[in-house]
């Protein structure tokens, strides 16, 4: 067997085809963000959630004829996402993210490490006359306003994962800043939220107390993780600028994508149990 051979080129070109998949992703977060209403200071927040896409009449896990991660087109599909997943699910994945934490702080790990914050905070709704939601978060032990915002959900790409335990969901939303509205809240959460921070992302690990269930029912607890991509190269594709900066978009989306697949592979089977 010859050993000198030269390695194989990665097509006949010698680069590799564009992956649909992911600029599929770029394309629909791109249009979300440059087709926005435009309100002063607000802020454009993408996120991928894991969870389980769902037949809206049977209330059972979505069935596709596909074999692999496939996009659904928007709307097309009657389905609901849900996020929430079990307490044994969620400590499954804390330990996951301590343990990658621990080891990205080597030196010999190939990439940055991950920062870790816990955070606690109440985010008290509120029902405005126009029938718009404000989110007033606070720190749970000061009770210092964080924020005050009101979110405009831009749209959703549905990713159905058959070979996996769970789907996940692309949101784009936008957040606005709003003064204090006037009145009581009409529902308040309780988050209890460990943030793994790495480069340009968060991997956010959240437990939710809600007390917005029927009158003296005990507050819903529900366990959500997400990858959130919290800073966005402002333009795309712009020849003015480098070749470095103008892949910059892609090559966050890219990046976003891949730590969603990682999150979404690690899950166990049992969602919800």
């Amino acid at each position: 067997m010859n050993t000198n051979l030269p390695p194989l080129s990665l097509s006949i070109l010698g680069v590799e085809p564009l992956d649909e998949f992911i600029r599929e992703i770029a394309d629909f977060v791109h249009h979300m963000i440059v087709t926005r209403p435009i309100h002063p200071d607000a802020k454009v927040e993408v996120e991928a959630k894991l969870g389980i896409l769902r037949d809206r009449t049977s209330g059972q896990r979505l069935v596709l004829p596909v074999l692999v991660e496939t996009i659904l087109i928007p709307n097309e599909v009657d389905l609901r996402f849900e996020s929430n997943m079990s307490l044994t699910q969620h400590k499954h994945f804390n330990t996951m993210l301590n343990d990658l934490k621990l080891i990205s702080s080597q030196p010999s790990h190939p990439t940055s490490p991950l920062e870790y914050t816990h955070v606690k905070v109440i985010d008290s709704f509120y029902s405005t006359e126009d029938r718009e939601k404000i989110r007033v978060t606070r720190e749970e032990k000061t009770n210092t306003v964080l924020e005050i915002t009101r979110k405009i959900r831009l749209g959703d790409l549905n990713i159905y994962s058959p070979k996996r335990a769970v789907d996940w969901r692309v949101s784009v939303s936008l957040e606005v800043p709003v003064s204090h509205p006037i009145g009581s809240p009409t529902h308040v959460r309780r988050k209890d939220r460990i943030c793994y921070s790495h480069e340009e992302f968060n991997i956010d690990l959240t437990q939710v107390h809600s007390n917005n269930a029927a009158p003296n029912a005990p507050p819903e607890v529900l366990h959500e993780l997400e990858d959130c991509c919290f800073r966005l190269p402002a333009k795309r594709g712009d020849l003015n600028v480098s070749e470095l900066d103008r892949n910059a978009f892609d090559e966050l989306i890219r990046s976003f994508v891949n730590n969603a697949r990682i999150l979404v592979k690690n899950a166990n089977d049992g969602w919800h149990t």
